[in-house]
């Protein structure tokens, strides 16, 4: 069939001049969008045909535009980088010279072409490289030194130095095989003697204008990135230094000094790296007039280098013990752009780029032996303490009125920045241990007691910052300060948002010390709860209370009532956003856990009553939009409420030998008398919404989130919620349903009391969902996916369901083979985890024995498809695990099913061969043992089906 849209309609197929130079006047100035991608569909073709070789010379014409040179020469580079191989080798030297003849022309004409053009030179000459073009580079060099009356020195001077940079960057992109990019990179390494003098000459020239020497160090920056021996970069590295001093030079200068340290090889060369540490330390000066004068490009391209050489070299460096002091000033000179006056990111934005340094040196200093170890602590636990008090002084917010002006981008990027402080404050600690929190405890203390000079929030809430990231991930229940901490903490007056946000975080990363230490709880809950009534706390004050009342609710029956009555009125004034609603709950659950089952009882009731009123009401009401998300809104809370609210300790075990753990209480579970209290509610609400997915998945998920929590408990609800979920799943087939029904299968299937409900549902399930299958399933594939795990679960749990006279297995097992072939990949993830389930059951239960025998070659069929190239790569191991399966467990029907099978022509992809084939049969059939193996060949066998054997797309496989 004839593609006639590939081509714009104006032109002939034929890659003509005329018709090239036609389409890309299409490409600029066509203002109809649909010609300009034909056109550049046409032309892509173009670029890549023959007529390219031919054409390409005719657009550098001097006298065409900049727009059509360019499509010519980025033609030329295409054909010499992708199809090298389609050029005759008695054809190089001609190219070669042309290209050098159009680079010489072009050195006083367009630059974008220029640049094209050298790329193209370039990509020739890496092709080239060792064999048939031996000095590259000192040709390239000489070529553009020899005298050429038409072209001035400077053009030349400038196409050399252009040439010189794209090479090591066409280089860095180039497709070269693997063994040939080693070759051709020590082949240039050695060519920087021809490139290096070249460099240093133009640079230390009184006479070469600014452009030149910008260019001259942009080249040393594309060279430097091969991995050239950092000795040899040495002088050119001292020019760069000097070139800082040119304020027009000084970014491009920044940029060559960072490229030569920062590379992974350079720490080889420790003389030169001390030799670069006083030309580093040289800068102090013109940082701080930088910085004095809110230069802060400057300050920032300063840091970035004295950063670039603590980093990447701190170890090397540390080892020179005889010059731990420049390696000292080196790092104060760093301490000092950590603590660069002003508000990041609105005044500076340099401090940042110094965190990963302390981590780094930190690392360093702790790899060393034991007694080198102490002799360094000696020297940078004193500098890690002055590191401390910088980081929170840039973590402390600006004043009100200022930090009103900022930017909500600006607010955020703030936010970031003091999580990174947060992280290396947390990280320090392992280098300074308990010490540091003595030392944040005590500066809160005389902050908070000191009567004289009253202190600002800000700084009150820096030190609380660094007291919570470090309590945050760390355990301080053994801390001798935190007993006086809470004792401080009510002593704050908060005054402002951010101060009253850093109280609740540093409490709620308390709460585990809370839980070993519960006389002190009424030192802070009470903070807690007055924080609940501020919208602006919400997301603070809500975690707090959540995770106290997770940690500590063996202690919280005293404070029940409070907490309980003031939640409830902060639900009810609606002051938070849903999330926090939800969060709320689940801390409610957690604290009406602890408590005897008639105190639960009576705080469920005044709890859900308001909310179950509410429901009552809305059920009545004619569906529309509003009142729907207040069913989802109340559905979701008694959801999160009932996740939490565990009273058999299921969550507890790894406090089984606590003492306060409380005697299993008799008698029904609160939960379940709720649920059967509001069952024919929550049935009436359904009848009216049984259409909308959203209301059903939320009524599944409070009895799902129940079963989860309350596990053999649940069994008093079992018959009803089976028989609501068959009506639910009759009227309209949803995944939520199949997944609830999946949870009653794993908890009670097993149980004789409950099996008949169970496979009752089961059963009414499978013969729905085989219906949708015969309408056609493909616009349900989360039905599918989630109906296939039910069958998975069916057969790991209670095998007998498939004994069910009703149970159609043949229909179901080719349900399960349609459903390998669906594009989404965790659909077949399910269905493999079906198959991989079923086989090993051929034996002990008859009718799917017989359905397997019957229709197994069928199932092979899909798999070997999917392997062929059907199926997402990522899906082989799961494809690879039926395989094994049917070899273990239907081995003499699989050896049989898999050489018909790979008998038809072209399958299962026309780029295998038969004796591929064949080998990859003999592999499966031999191995029943190991399943990786089996992995293994599987995804050996998919790539040759796919032709990327070999290729550079296997690399991540």
């Amino acid at each position: 069939m004839e593609r006639r849209a590939e081509a714009p309609p104006p032109q002939g197929l034929d890659f003509t001049v005329e018709n090239v130079e036609k389409a890309l006047h299409q490409l600029y100035y066509d203002p109809n969008i649909e010609n300009k991608n034909l056109a550049q569909k046409w032309l892509m073709q173009a670029q890549v045909s023959p007529q390219a070789w031919h054409f390409s010379w005719l657009l550098l014409n001097m006298d065409k535009v900049p727009e059509i040179q360019y499509f010519g020469a980025s033609a030329l580079h295409i054909k010499i980088s992708r199809y090298w191989n389609d050029i005759p080798a008695d054809q190089y030297e001609t190219l070669k010279s042309q290209l050098f003849t159009h680079i010489t022309r072009f050195a006083s004409g367009s630059k974008i072409v220029l640049t094209r053009l050298c790329v193209a030179l370039a990509s020739l000459a890496l092709s080239m490289m060792p064999e048939a073009w031996p000095c590259a580079v000192a040709d390239m060099v000489r070529m553009f030194q020899a005298e050429d009356s038409n072209v001035d020195g400077r053009a030349r001077c400038l196409a050399l130095l252009e040439l010189l940079t794209v090479l090591p960057e066409e280089f860095q992109t180039s497709r070269l095989p693997q063994y040939r990019k080693g070759q051709v990179r020590s082949v240039l390494a050695q060519e920087c003697g021809s490139v290096f003098p070249l460099l240093e000459q133009l640079l230390q020239q009184q006479d070469s204008p600014g452009f030149i020497k910008q260019k001259v160090l942009k080249c040393f920056s594309s060279w430097v990135q091969l991995e050239i021996p950092l000795m040899d970069c040495e002088n050119l590295i001292q020019a760069a230094f000097t070139s800082l001093q040119d304020p027009e030079l000084f970014d491009t200068a920044v940029e060559a000094v960072v490229n030569a340290i920062s590379q992974p090889d350079a720490q080889r060369y420790v003389n030169t790296l001390l030799k670069l540490i006083p030309p580093v330390l040289g800068l102090q000066e013109q940082l701080r007039q930088a910085v004095q004068s809110g230069d802060m490009e400057t300050s920032h391209g300063i840091c970035r280098i004295a950063v670039a050489l603590g980093e990447n070299h701190s170890r090397a460096l540390l080892d020179q013990v005889e010059h731990w002091q420049s390696f000292l000033a080196l790092v104060n000179m760093i301490m000092f752009c950590t603590g660069i006056p002003g508000h990041y990111p609105v005044n500076e934005t340099t401090s940042s780029l110094t965190l990963t340094f302390w981590y780094t040196l930190q690392d360093d200093i702790l790899s060393f032996e034991p007694d080198k170890q102490v002799v360094y602590q000696q020297v940078y636990r004193p500098v890690y303490f002055q590191l401390v008090d910088v980081l929170l002084h840039k973590a402390q917010f600006p004043s009100d009125e200022e930090y009103g002006f900022w930017s909500s981008d600006e607010k955020e990027q703030f936010r970031i920045y003091r999580v990174d402080i947060s992280d290396t404050l947390m990280y320090v600690y392992e280098m300074l241990g308990a010490e540091l929190l003595s030392s944040l405890y005590d500066k809160l203390g005389r902050l908070l007691t000191n009567t004289e000079q009253p202190s600002t929030w800000q700084h009150t809430e820096a030190l609380l910052y660094g007291f919570q990231s470090i309590a945050e991930t760390i355990d301080v229940n053994y801390s001798d300060v935190v007993p006086g901490l809470i004792g401080l903490i009510p002593r704050i007056s908060i005054s402002n948002v951010q101060l009253a946000d850093t109280v609740m975080f540093t409490i709620g990363a308390l709460s585990e010390w809370l839980a070993d230490h519960p006389v002190m709880i009424n030192n802070v809950l009470p903070l807690v709860l007055q924080a609940l009534g501020n919208p602006e706390l919400s997301i603070s004050s809500v975690s707090t209370l959540k995770k106290i009342c997770r940690e500590c609710k063996y202690d919280l029956p005293p404070y029940a009532a409070n907490i309980v009555a003031v939640s409830q009125e902060v639900l009810m004034k609606q002051i938070h956003k849903t999330s926090q609603c939800m969060w709320l709950m689940q801390a409610l659950g957690f604290l009406l856990s602890a408590l005897q089952v008639e105190e639960i009882l009576k705080n469920l009731h005044s709890l859900i009553t308001p909310y179950i009123q509410q429901l009552e009401k809305l059920a009545d009401e004619t569906p529309n939009p509003s009142n729907k998300l207040a069913i989802i809104h109340i559905l979701g809370l008694l959801s999160n409420l009932f996740t939490t609210l565990d009273i058999s300790h299921h969550d507890d075990d790894h406090e089984s030998t606590e003492v306060k753990k409380l005697p299993v209480q008799q008698g029904p579970n609160p939960v379940v008398v709720v649920l059967q209290q509001v069952f024919q509610l929550i049935q009436k609400v359904l009848s009216k919404w049984m259409n909308d997915a959203q209301v059903v998945e939320s009524v599944c998920a409070i009895f799902e989130k129940s079963v989860k929590t309350l596990l053999d408990d649940f069994a008093p609800m079992v018959p009803q919620l089976c028989e609501m979920l068959g009506q639910m799943y009759s009227t309209i087939p949803q995944a939520s349903a199949i997944d609830l029904t999946r949870q009653l299968v794993h908890i009670f299937a097993h149980e004789p009391a409950h099996f008949p409900p169970i496979k009752a549902l089961f059963l009414l399930v499978t013969s729905v969902t085989l219906t949708l299958f015969q309408q056609g399933p493909r616009d349900h594939p989360d039905i599918v996916d989630s109906f296939m795990q039910l069958l998975a679960q069916a057969l790991k749990r209670k095998p007998d369901l498939f004994l069910c006279s009703n149970l159609d297995v043949k229909a179901v097992f080719q349900c399960g083979v349609l459903s390998l072939k669906f594009p989404e990949a965790p659909t077949v993830k399910a269905s493999c985890g079906f198959f991989t389930e079923l086989l090993p059951r051929c034996g002990e239960i008859a009718p799917v024995g017989q359905v397997v025998h019957e229709n197994g070659k069928v199932l092979l069929q899909a798999v070997l498809e999917g392997v062929g190239g059907q199926a997402s790569r990522s899906l082989m191991d799961h494809f690879a695990e039926i395989l094994f399966a049917l070899n273990k467990h239907c081995f003499s029907y699989l050896s049989v099913w898999i050489k018909e099978a790979m008998q038809e022509d072209g399958f299962p992809s026309a780029r295998v061969s038969p004796e591929q084939k064949e080998t990859f049969s003999q592999q499966i059939l031999r191995e029943r043992v190991n399943k990786r193996r089996v992995k293994e060949m599987v995804k050996e066998f998919t790539l040759l089906c796919r032709g990327l054997h070999g290729t550079e797309y296997t690399a991540d496989y």
